[in-house]
């Protein structure tokens, strides 16, 4: 198919807003970032951090920082976070160690494992910029789309099987990774070419594969044109990935752009079509809200790349580029209909797209502890409180995982819960493996509690600029605190998500999530209920402004109805999706309950 056609940004030429101008004007992302990376400002101008992003960057500050140094009139503590596209999250142990290495040598000795299936390293200064993006590049990774108004990374079931099945979704990631990757030049330009030579230090890369050789260098940019993607890029951000009825580890409701696997005989025959997913929202405009995919059409795995070209460009060519607030896919899906969406896409395509089949999300594997894998291997997920790899005096983490990838030699997966998969586990290995977590301080996985393992949260404070309140501190001490009551409520075997983000925009997917906790106002939430471990139903706000001290009492009231009043076998989403609006209506009673009749410790 053609990548070209009309773009409103080149022909009617309206007025470009700040950001469209920006993107038009910097020559396929180029800027002003060479002449500034040469200066030594501690921090950046305010077009180039626009530009940094989809070079994979963005500056931030250390918030806890902030009001000591303003009192000492001196300026924000800022540093960079640098985040790597890795499509289905597969790396070889040497990308995996280099990670840990850079992080102690160049940034702040942690690293996070997102909830993307990518890592993003944290308090980069200025000046290690480049040389952090380089050594990123040299194990044959990138860091170009992995932000900005262009596909980002691919996520992928990480499952490690050497099925067809799961061969063909990891073949898709990858030529998704590449058939939607920006083609500018100055990536490379930037953050590859020698400084002093003017020549590449790497070769090209494509998506590594970790079980052969490893590629040097960042993303293909033969040419300084963007066939695909245009001077201006894409309205907003856009995410995809690719997920199986039985296994929806990826949230595939929550993409722009999902490829949902037709598995017949053992194989993939083809793919159902869902777009228009997005997690953000700015509570104060109603204009604004999060919203689960829609099922539009059936296509071919052979026509699967095909199909996404074609999705990117209706989104595209028809956005919002008048308002950064409304301009995610999920708003133009809203505002034509799904039939008038896939009419779009169809013009494009050289063959019919077919009906969606009746295959739909099933189940969740969170693919933690032991899995057989199907060659007489074992795979071992785990359990990464928040993504958050550091040491610490009583858990050595980091120095545990650097062991056993050491000790293992082999592959590494990173999960879209924010951990990691260890794969190709002989069974005399088990043994010296638990050894290692032991012996490191580390949980494992099999100690874990449910509420722990199917808990997520995002970076919040101190070092994102959009963060309200506390996510990634504070959920590790609430899971703490609620553990124990599901333990006196008998409910610790049952499975659910709790997600917290510490803003309304949503990076750790909670408004799909059995209870979300989004950040509202300093040290105050909303709590949204009633979304289900499978990801396919928006949650509903259950309670608004509720202050950190009262979230654990408020989600035991929940939890206390639900044991009094769920059906034979439902989940606790289900029950609260049951109740709705009467779900407040329903705790009340119960503590009313169990205050005249017994207990009052809800």
């Amino acid at each position: 198919m053609s990548t070209h056609s009309p773009d409103p940004t080149t022909t009617s030429k309206p007025k470009l807003t700040r950001d469209e101008q920006i993107k038009a004007d910097s020559q396929y992302l180029a800027g002003e970032i060479a002449q500034e990376l040469a200066d030594e400002s501690p921090s950046f101008g305010t077009e180039t951090l626009k530009l940094l992003k989809f070079h994979g960057t963005y500056q931030q500050d250390d918030r806890d920082q902030r009001s000591v140094l303003r009192k000492q009139g001196k300026e924000k503590a800022f540093s960079m976070m640098v985040r790597c596209r890795i499509p289905g999250g597969r790396l070889t142990p040497r990308q995996f160690l280099a990670h840990l290495d850079i992080c102690d040598l160049l940034g702040n000795s942690t690293m996070k494992i997102t909830t993307r299936q990518t890592i993003q390293l944290h308090g980069v200064v200025r000046r290690d910029l480049q040389q952090t993006i380089r050594k990123i590049n040299a194990i044959g990774l990138s860091t170009l789309a992995a932000c900005g108004d262009v596909n980002r990374n691919v996520m992928c079931c990480p499952r490690k099987q050497n099925d067809p099945v799961h061969r063909e979704l990891q073949r898709l990631a990858d030529a998704l990774a590449v058939s939607l990757a920006p083609q500018t030049s100055a990536y490379h330009e930037l953050w590859v070419t020698d400084v002093q030579t003017g020549e590449r230090m790497f070769a090209s890369h494509t998506p590594s594969d970790p079980s052969g050789d490893e590629s040097e260098g960042g993303a293909e940019a033969p040419s300084n044109v963007e066939p695909l993607y245009g001077p201006t890029y894409l309205p907003r951000k856009f995410k995809c990935g690719i997920a199986l009825p039985a296994d929806n580890c990826i949230d595939i409701y929550t993409q722009d752009l999902g490829f949902l696997a037709v598995v017949r005989d053992g194989r993939v025959i083809g793919y159902n079509v869902l777009v228009g997913g997005g997690m953000g929202t700015t509570p104060s405009q109603k204009k604004t809200y999060p919203a689960v995919a829609k099922r539009m059409a059936f296509c071919t795995a052979e026509q699967a790349v095909d199909v996404a070209k074609a999705v990117l460009i209706v989104q595209r060519d028809n956005g919002d580029r008048s308002d950064r607030k409304v301009a995610r896919m999920k708003y133009l899906v809203d505002r034509w209909g799904i039939e008038t969406f896939r009419q779009h896409v169809q013009r494009l395509l050289n063959f019919p797209l077919g009906d969606c089949t009746e295959d739909d999300v099933q189940d969740v594997d969170d693919h933690m502890g032991w899995q057989a894998q199907d060659d007489g291997l074992f795979s071992y997920g785990v359990s990464i409180e928040n993504g958050r790899v550091k040491d610490q005096a009583a858990k050595q983490l980091k120095t545990g995982l650097r062991e056993i990838v050491n000790y293992l030699g082999t592959e590494v997966r990173l999960a879209g819960n924010q951990s990691l998969i260890f794969c190709d586990i002989r069974p005399d290995q088990r043994q010296r493996i638990a050894e290692i977590l032991v012996a490191n301080g580390i949980r494992p996985t099999e100690e874990v509690s449910m509420a722990r393992r199917y808990a997520m949260a995002c970076v919040a404070l101190p070092s994102c600029g959009l963060a309200i309140t506390e996510a990634e501190r504070r959920l590790p001490g609430l899971i703490d605190d609620l553990e124990r009551e599901l333990a006196r409520l008998g409910l610790c075997a049952k499975r659910f998500t709790i997600r917290m983000t510490g803003c309304p925009n949503g990076c750790a997917r909670p408004y799909v999530a059995d209870i979300g906790l989004v950040g509202k106002a300093v040290d105050r939430y909303t709590i949204y209920v009633g979304g289900t471990l499978l990801g396919t139903r928006l949650a509903f706000i259950y309670r608004d402004m509720v202050a950190a001290s009262d979230l654990v009492p408020q989600l035991v009231q929940l939890f206390t109805a639900y044991k009094h009043h769920a059906s034979d076998g439902e989940s606790f989403g289900d029950f609260c999706n049951r109740f709705g609006d009467g779900l407040a209506a329903i705790v009340d009673d119960t503590a009313a309950s169990l205050t005249v009749d017994g207990p009052t410790s809800i």
